[in-house]
Order: C-alpha cells, then structure tokens, then sequence
C-alpha cells in the first residue's frame, strides 16, 4: 500500500518534472544555507579557540589604561609599565611561572635590496616560553643579551621566507632603521590569528634593545604572565590586580588604571560572539527553508487543483479519502525530501569551499545535517497537509463535473 503510494506520488512528480524541480529549489536553498551557514561558525570558532590556545591558555596579558574592548573607563591617563614592575611581579607572585614585558613596531626590515614591512617585538625568552612559541632553527636569546641589549634578533617564519626562502638564515644580519642585526634563530610557525593577521610575519629583539635602539623610551605597554600549571588564572588575576593597585598607589574606591586580560575568558567571549552571530545566519538562512515550504503548498494546492477530475475517478471507484490524502502528503514530503537531500550536499560542499578560502577547519556536524533533513521532511508533512486534506475532502460528484 505504502509502496504503491510513493510510486504514484514519483509519478506525478515526474510528470511535471520542470515544475518540481523549481519548487524543490526553494528548499534546496534553505538546506544548504543553514548547514554551510553552521558549519562556517562553528569552524570560525574552533579556529578562534586555537588560536587564543597558542598564545597559552594559562597566560595573561597586563596593559595599562582601560581602552580595551567594552565601556570606556573613565580612567584617561595610560600610565606605562617598565621592566622593574615585571622583576616585581615575578619576585613578589608565587603563583606566576614567570614574565615578560612586549613592545612591538611596524617597520620595514631590510636584507640586501629586499625591503619587508613588518612587526619588530621587543621581548624576552619569557615571552617565547610564555605563549609557548618554540625556536626551531637555531637559538633564542641569551640572557647576557637580553641584559646588554645586543643587536640580535629571531625571524618568523614569514620574514625568513621573504629574505632567504628556505635556506639557513641563522648568522646572516638584517637591517632595522640603522640598526645592524645578527640573526640567531627561527620561530615555529603560528599561521594566522583570529583577526586575519599572519602571526609569521614578526622580527623578535630582545626588549631592552628595542627600547634603547628604536623606541627611546623605558617603558613598555605589555606584560605577558605565564601562571604555574597548578594555580587557577582567576586567582593569580586576582593576586596581580592587588599587586599592581598598590606598586600603583591606587586608592581603594578608585578605578584601576590598567587592564588584566585572562586568555580563557577572551577565548570564551569571542567564541560566544561567533556562536551568536552564527546562530543569526543560519536563523536568518531557515526562512529560506519556510519560504520553500510555502512553494510547495503552492503547487500541490495548484496540483489538487489541476488534477480534481483524477481525484474524483479514484474516489468514485472506492478509493479512500485517507488514501489520496496519503498519496498528495507523500508527494509533498518526497519534494521536500529530495530538496533536502541536494540541499545537504550543497551545503556541506559550499561550507567545505569556504572554509578552504578563510582557512579555518572544517567541522561538519552529523547533528546540524541530520537536524536540517528532519526539518525539510517536515516542511514537506505541515506544508503539504492542507493541499492533501483539501483533495481528500472533494466531494466525488463535483470532483467528476470539474473540467
């Protein structure tokens, strides 16, 4: 009996094949839209989530002033941090591994006649063990250099294979403004971040030379804390807001006039902004789905109507009013299915092309693809209801006067 329906029903279907194949667009595109709209946010914020796990999950970052993301402070001075509060903070917190304070720069780099814009950052081996940046060719840097500020300096991935392709760099000297530098390492490579920056594409100095040779200043507006495996980062948060509010002689009742950012939290916030948006998009990419169902009632309603003579022979012969009322839902539901089915497959190939381009993993979900077929079977049972009740309530003898 069953069999028997959907037979008639593919019939039907095929017999108006054109006009099948536009109404099933419709879902098609719905289909697709919200798995490829899915599948691209959840890649984004994976992708977000390694990203922030490179710099180090159990790493803050302490800049000074409160001009971060959020409300503006009413705290306007920006008082800097220099390398003194970086010995005090490793000396007088035992819950922090260790330190180290970052300035960084855009400049152009130079060897032999190639010129390379890129970020120079003064830091320190702490830093490198802090985000967990590892040297794979050659050294980092001594601590008789970070102390005397010697010209030397490790290349990212990117400026080493703008300068020297895929040979040794290690020895060679580059040029930054006047400065002569040795290099005496490679990083590994990071890829690019969350923002669409190349990570790669960075000069590492160690901090006191690039205070002495290219900023001319003290001071510096970053500190990177690495906190021991053992101690949860709120706490040490906690421990270096309290220290700094008082190397700061900040007044109780009185803002802070710096900021302590916790890796987890950021990578928490921005994977909850990407899951909103996301969620949006795909909100946004299921009204294609209704306005699909909607093209489908509007055939079957045109085919109940086209095909009334026909209905009203099988009721005349002893067909049973749930028996057409079966036959015109199976044909709404098989529409809807097949749009679901190629909607699937789009979706998954268009979310598979777009992760390829913004290079971000690509994360299909088993649930989101069959979540999105349960909803296009039922797109086809509410929207393809009322035209099959209607033809199942014909009343035979009109249904054989209609011409």
């Amino acid at each position: 009996m069953l069999f028997e329906t959907i037979r008639l029903a593919l019939r039907a279907i095929a017999r108006n094949a054109m006009r099948s194949i536009l109404t099933v667009l419709g879902v098609v595109i719905g289909v697709a839209a919200v798995i490829a709209m899915v599948t691209v946010g959840q890649g984004s914020s994976e992708q977000v989530t390694r990203d922030v796990a490179k710099l180090g999950t159990n790493v803050l970052m302490i800049r000074p002033g409160q001009n971060t993301m959020g409300p503006r402070s009413s705290v306007t001075s920006e008082r800097s941090f220099d390398l003194g509060d970086v010995a005090q903070i490793i000396r007088d917190l035992p819950q922090v591994e260790t330190a180290s304070a970052a300035e960084s720069r855009q400049m152009v780099a130079v060897f032999g006649n190639i010129n390379h814009r890129t970020m120079v950052q003064g830091v320190g081996n702490a830093y490198l063990a802090a985000t967990d940046w590892p040297v794979v060719l050659g050294r980092s840097f001594l601590a008789g250099e970070e102390q005397a500020g010697r010209a030397v300096c490790i290349l990212g991935q990117t400026v080493r294979a703008e300068f020297f392709g895929a040979a040794n760099p290690v020895g060679e000297k580059i040029r930054l403004k006047t400065m002569s530098c040795e290099v005496i390492g490679v990083l590994d490579s990071k890829g690019a971040s969350s923002f669409g920056t190349d990570q790669d594409d960075t000069v590492m100095i160690p901090v006191r030379t690039f205070q002495r040779r290219i900023a001319g200043s003290s001071t510096v507006n970053m500190i990177y804390v690495a906190v021991r495996e053992d101690v949860p980062t709120d706490m040490a948060r906690s421990a270096i807001e309290t220290l700094l509010r008082d190397m700061r002689r900040i007044d109780p009742g009185e803002e802070d006039d710096f900021n302590v950012i916790d890796m987890k939290q950021l990578a928490t916030m921005l994977t909850g902004i990407t899951n909103v948006l996301t969620g949006l998009l795909a909100a946004v990419a299921a009204v294609s789905l209704l306005v699909g169902g909607i093209g489908i009632m509007n055939i079957m309603l045109v085919s109940v109507t086209e095909r009334t003579h026909e209905i009203g022979i099988r009721l005349a012969v002893g067909a049973q009013a749930r028996q057409v009322l079966a036959q015109f839902l199976v044909e709404a539901i098989v529409l809807s299915l097949m749009g679901g089915i190629l909607g699937i497959m789009l979706g998954l190939a268009l979310a598979a092309a777009a992760a390829r381009f913004m290079v971000i993993p690509y994360t299909p979900d088993p649930l989101v693809v069959l979540g999105a077929f349960a909803f296009s079977a039922m797109v086809g049972v509410v929207f393809g209801y009322l035209p099959a009740r209607r033809a199942a309530r014909l009343n035979p003898i009109d249904a054989l006067r209609h011409q």
